[in-house]
């Protein structure tokens, strides 16, 4: 049996790409490439014929994870819940850990982005607070504070 190797990346589908890939930029994420997909290959591992897509790579600077964006221009995209909670079907959260949980909340906040609950903390380890991204995206972020 073979075993995964690594971990490459987790892709969100999204209607505008210029939005969301903006709010991860700021969240400190650098654009890898940015590129549209068609043709048979891709019609055929996502079992979509006729697709068209672009497609935005993005990664921490220093590697590891990647977060693909991809917007559909053939077939019109499939609107979800904008609104969509924890409990609900589907991708749950991305998840990221940061230095400062509310100088982020702050920043985030004026630019329009709002909690979905609050700022929690467990024990003497964690603050965290799930935030409402562009598109409904919901956007955990977590600082360690027993350090």
């Amino acid at each position: 049996m073979s075993v995964i190797r690594r971990f490459d990346h987790v892709g969100i589908t999204v209607a505008d790409l210029d939005t969301v890939t903006a709010f991860f930029v700021a969240l400190g994420f650098e654009i890898e490439g940015r590129m549209s997909m068609e043709g048979e290959f891709v019609d055929t591992v996502i079992g979509i014929p006729n697709s068209r897509s672009e497609i935005v790579m993005l990664r921490l600077p220093d590697g590891g994870t990647g977060l693909e964006l991809s917007s559909f221009i053939e077939p019109n995209h499939e609107p979800g819940s904008p609104n969509a909670m924890s409990n609900e079907l589907g991708l749950r959260n991305v998840m990221f850990e940061v230095d400062d949980l509310q100088a982020i909340l702050d920043r985030l906040a004026a630019d329009g982005y709002g909690l979905v609950g609050g700022v929690g903390q467990y024990e003497d380890m964690w603050r965290m607070a799930y935030v409402r991204g562009p598109e409904g995206i919901i956007v955990a972020l977590a600082q360690r504070i027993d350090k």
